[in-house]
């Protein structure tokens, strides 16, 4: 039995417990929220640490990467130290190489013309590499990083001007409190509708569910949704306000998915090796081996 634990500094109303097989190994998942408080997550990973198998952290990011160079958000920097004897991942090691490979399944299995479509990316920073295989094929883009976490009211239109931006701010960004980026806690809860013509330009709305659902209008007709670690009540929520269908970047786990750390912690175990020795390719051969697939819901039918 192995036993990997999501500590988040999301809402602990996200909860969630699954017990379930993958390639044969029984697995416990469990994702525990702390609403937003960094300290209590710090020492619920030092509770944890020695005792579980694999450790995610959630609601953060420890890297991200831009422009070829790897960035670390302080705040994560001490989460991850938290743990000394049981591996912590944030997700990293595997998002960029997944997300890469899931705008392709778009493509190749789902038959989705991307060429043309209009893209939103709430922010790329942290899904570089979904941004890159976006723009590969042909899509008109938007990247609402200024916007979405700085509050800037200007969307970015190039790859190239990204890079540029985030190389001069995430110096800087990063050491700053991560939830002065990224909504935490209470938070989560809050939808205040704006960027309204950004979300009504795209045919597709990607990246964090949490950025997405924060300021997303009440309308979303006929859109695409790609994105992750969504609850039922966030399916309804979409369905609700029209959008056409949803896929997420981690597969349906019992009604729920979870976010990127989850799948590659729970990677982490089935490969018995520090994340350290696991290569971007190494976690990829390990999706094809397991049959992994991205949810895919049709939520209103065109």
């Amino acid at each position: 039995m192995k036993h990997v634990v999501s500590v988040s500094i999301g809402s602990s109303e996200r909860n969630h417990r699954v017990d379930l097989n993958i390639n044969g190994c029984p697995f416990i998942i469990e994702r525990i929220g702390t609403d937003g408080d960094l300290q209590r997550a710090i020492e619920l990973i030092r509770e944890l640490d020695g005792k579980v198998d694999a450790i995610g952290m959630g609601g953060i990011d420890l890297y991200i990467y831009a422009g070829g160079k790897r960035y670390t958000f302080r705040d994560a920097q001490r989460m991850a130290r938290a743990a000394a004897k049981t591996p912590i991942v944030d997700g990293s090691g595997l998002k960029n190489s997944l997300e890469r490979w899931v705008v392709d399944y778009l493509v190749d299995e789902l038959k989705i013309e991307l060429k043309g479509k209009r893209v939103l990316m709430a922010s790329a920073v942290d899904r570089f590499g979904m941004a890159e295989s976006f723009a590969r094929h042909g899509c008109r883009m938007t990247f609402g990083d200024l916007c979405f976490a700085l509050g800037v009211p200007i969307g970015i239109h190039s790859l190239n001007t990204l890079r540029i931006i985030a190389m001069l701010l995430l110096p800087l960004i990063t050491r700053l409190p991560f939830t002065m980026l990224y909504p935490t806690g209470d938070k989560q809860h809050q939808i205040t509708p704006k960027y309204r013509k950004y979300y009504d330009w795209a045919d597709i709305i990607a990246g964090d569910w949490h950025y997405i659902r924060r300021y997303m209008p009440d309308s979303l007709p006929n859109k695409i949704i790609l994105t992750n670690t969504v609850t039922p009540q966030n399916v309804e929520e979409l369905r609700r306000r029209g959008a056409a269908m949803l896929i997420t970047t981690t597969p349906n786990l019992l009604g729920r998915s979870f976010g990127t750390n989850v799948i590659e912690a729970a990677l982490v175990c089935l490969a018995a090796r520090s994340p350290d020795e696991i290569k971007p390719e190494d976690y990829m051969q390990l999706l094809k081996e397991f049959n992994f697939r991205p949810r895919v819901e049709v939520l209103n039918p065109a």
